[in-house]
């Protein structure tokens, strides 16, 4: 060991420039102007000044008129004692509720195989948790392979959120509000070969990271889990994610591997989609026609009781 000392002895007379640089005084660490008597203080860190710009562009989005497809089967708010405006409602408040126990902010919604109802239920969760005067709500189209928030609500398709991974467009370009409401929405963007890619960037999990930051709900539409990775890539990047079945359709070995191809933990809850339309209304008809219509009140559950019993249409 003394030849060790000896040698650095040695080499530190021959060149102190080096010595120095090597090992600098004890006191450097106090170079920022801190006195060796202050006790350290903890620097709390700056927001980036991306997370500064997301509240610009939702401050500043793009205003889009309110005129959904006729056929799109979104809830009227005109009429919210509608059956299924009060079962979303139903939905909304049980997701409201477990917002208060655990941070969710980002919520999936997928399915297990195509046209089981996920984009329906996706707009229609987002529309409901809108009409609440203190939530702010984005609804992003993330199904890069069947995108539906432009056809929905009758929007241009790109900019979207391919655009702004492949860098192509800013946040303030994708971003749009509908007229006055807490509603934003973001669609798919352009056609890609590679979607799976692009929700592999960083870029992406940042962007998923920073919305939940200023928005109460971000609900994101996926690909259906069994026909691609992309909606197991997204569950990984959110707070939560809900699965939505159709009844007559879905199969339970499609529920089961839909299941454990998610985050176990991760797993909201199942929405069942398709029920018959005499089957929602007869929950509301004695109550709600009652109110609406008083001494009618028989005449219309009469006029329910005759509707043919078909199922309800999505996407």
């Amino acid at each position: 060991m003394s030849r060790v000392h000896d040698a650095l002895r040695k080499a530190a007379q021959e060149n102190p420039e080096s010595s120095k640089s090597a090992a600098p005084p004890r006191s450097a660490r106090f170079s920022t102007g801190y006195e060796p008597s202050e006790s350290p203080r903890s620097v709390e860190a700056e927001p980036s000044a991306e997370i500064g710009d997301i509240e610009a562009y939702i401050q500043n989005a793009r205003r889009v008129d309110y005129h959904p497809l006729s056929d799109a089967l979104l809830v009227n708010p005109a009429k919210p004692r509608e059956a299924p405006a009060e079962e979303f409602r139903t939905l909304r408040t049980r997701l409201n509720h477990l917002q208060t126990l655990q941070p969710l902010h980002t919520l999936v919604v997928t399915s297990a195989s195509p046209a089981e109802g996920k984009s329906f239920t996706a707009a229609n969760l987002a529309l409901t948790q809108a009409q609440l005067a203190d939530k702010r709500v984005l609804l992003a189209d993330f199904d890069f392979r069947r995108p539906t928030v432009d056809k929905t609500f009758q929007i241009p398709i790109s900019p979207g959120m391919t655009n702004y991974l492949q860098g192509t467009a800013s946040l303030g370009d994708i971003l749009m509000r509908v007229n006055d409401s807490n509603l934003y929405l973001m669609t798919a963007g352009d056609a890609v070969p590679n979607p799976l890619e692009l929700l592999n960037l960083r870029e992406c999990q940042s962007l998923i990271a920073e919305l939940r930051s200023h928005f109460d709900w971000v609900i994101i539409d996926s690909p259906p889990l069994l026909f691609a990775a992309d909606g197991n890539l997204l569950a990984t990047m959110c707070d939560g994610t809900v699965l939505v079945v159709r009844i007559g359709t879905t199969t339970f070995d499609s529920v089961t591997r839909a299941l454990q191809s998610l985050c176990e933990n991760n797993v909201l809850g199942i929405v069942v989609n398709g029920a018959r339309r005499g089957e929602l209304y007869s929950k509301y008809t004695y109550y709600h026609d009652y109110y609406s219509y008083g001494d009618d009140a028989d005449e219309s559950k009469s006029k329910k009781a005759e509707e043919e019993d078909e199922y309800v249409e999505a996407e």
